[in-house]
């Protein structure tokens, strides 16, 4: 048996660069597709599980022991289980879903579809990450590590809704540029592990660079916000409010459309489209 017959029998090889594309847009018209119901709920699961990636992240955060690039190190590997989560076991995330821009920019799908898959599951992402949120907080998992827990929640929500909203803007960019491209990664790989792999690598890096993922603020911003109010332990965090979590989420938003939607999904769809009219046009 060869090389190449034994690939096709048990699919030990990535899908190209060119075979990612097609998936994405065939994938984006599934999307777009699906129920109202199967949408929002797999958004919401979508939503819960970037948080539940935060909260990985913030018990490595809270260890004062470990030097800053450890910690951003060690943080960006533990959140880049939310992402895994999304990937393997399904769910709808608007910063992924920016990706949909291929098929809409191929025309298998309408503008009307692209912003109302957006809408809804950015939607249901913050029922998801807010909701896990409040779970966490009614937990006592903040508790932890004698309050470390909870007073690093307080810092990181601090300098997020203290941030310049230029600045979270095109961090907001470059978040999704690497999340985006996780994704599109992920797309080539077969197996968990191969899409585990995938995903790690972006996800961490834009982690420990400090770059803003609006889903995972989502999570943040709200449980600092019940901590702040309802906690044992009184914060003097002014900004930590519904108007710096909203100062913080609308550029947030913006940047990692541009982010996933221009710079990865249109980039990718100029390519490829390219690529096929020159096919073409050699047969």
């Amino acid at each position: 048996m060869s090389v190449a017959t034994m690939s096709e029998i048990f699919g030990s090889d990535a899908f190209s660069p060119k075979q990612i594309a097609e998936r994405v847009n065939n994938i984006g018209v599934a999307k777009v597709k699906l129920p109202l119901l199967s949408m929002v709920m797999l958004g919401v699961l979508a939503g819960a599980f970037i948080g539940l990636g935060a909260l990985y992240f913030v018990i490595v955060k809270s260890d004062a022991t470990l030097s800053f690039a450890s910690s951003q190190l060690l943080g960006g590997l533990t959140f880049s289980l939310g992402l895994i989560l999304v990937i393997v076991a399904g769910a709808e995330l608007f910063t992924g879903n920016n990706l949909l821009v291929m098929a809409w920019a191929a025309g298998k799908i309408s503008s009307e579809e692209l912003l109302k898959n957006w809408l809804i599951v950015c939607f249901a992402n913050f029922i998801g990450a807010a909701g896990l949120a409040l779970l966490v907080f009614l937990s006592g998992h903040t508790e932890m590590n004698n309050g470390a827990i909870a007073e690093q929640y307080i810092n990181i929500a601090i300098a997020k809704t203290s941030m310049p909203m230029g600045t979270a803007f095109f961090r907001g960019v470059l978040c999704n540029v690497l999340v985006c491209l996780a994704v599109w990664m992920a797309f080539s790989g077969r197996t968990i592990i191969d899409k585990t792999i995938a995903i790690v690598f972006p996800i961490s890096a834009f982690v420990a660079a400090g770059f803003e993922h609006c889903i995972a603020n989502m999570y943040f911003i709200p449980l600092a916000m019940l901590i702040k109010k309802f906690g044992h332990s009184s914060f003097v965090a002014e900004s930590v409010s519904w108007l710096g979590f909203a100062s913080n989420l609308v550029p947030v938003i913006l940047g990692n459309l541009v982010g996933g939607s221009v710079l990865v999904g249109l980039v990718y769809h100029v390519i490829y489209r390219r690529v096929a009219k020159a096919n073409n046009y050699s047969e």
